[in-house]
């Protein structure tokens, strides 16, 4: 079986976890550039977003048995509330005063 894009072994909880902060907070400023009407960020965000989303989602589908997948999904949450917190405390997209 090829081996998948993102390791099943130790560190693996941490690639989930940074893989969902990364999702939530490039998800988080796409939201913000679409607010703006800033047209191409926004599908850049989008984009970048979707690859991210459906590489891990593919990797605990295929990689990662029932056990270890449902942990990986815990994990991978966390990353995306941690990537929402610091998607809104972050000035990228923000209208300058």
């Amino acid at each position: 079986m090829p081996q998948g894009l993102i390791p099943c072994g130790q560190g693996a909880g941490f690639i989930y976890f940074i893989a969902g902060v990364c999702q939530d907070f490039l998800l988080t400023l796409n939201w913000r550039f679409i607010n703006k009407e800033k047209s191409t960020p926004a599908a850049f965000f989008s984009f970048a977003v979707t690859i991210v989303s459906m590489l891990v989602l593919y990797n605990i589908l295929t990689e990662l048995d029932e056990r270890r997948s449902i942990i990986a999904i815990i994990i991978y949450a966390l990353g995306i509330g941690t990537g929402t917190i610091l998607g809104m405390k972050t000035k990228i997209g923000s209208k300058k005063k």
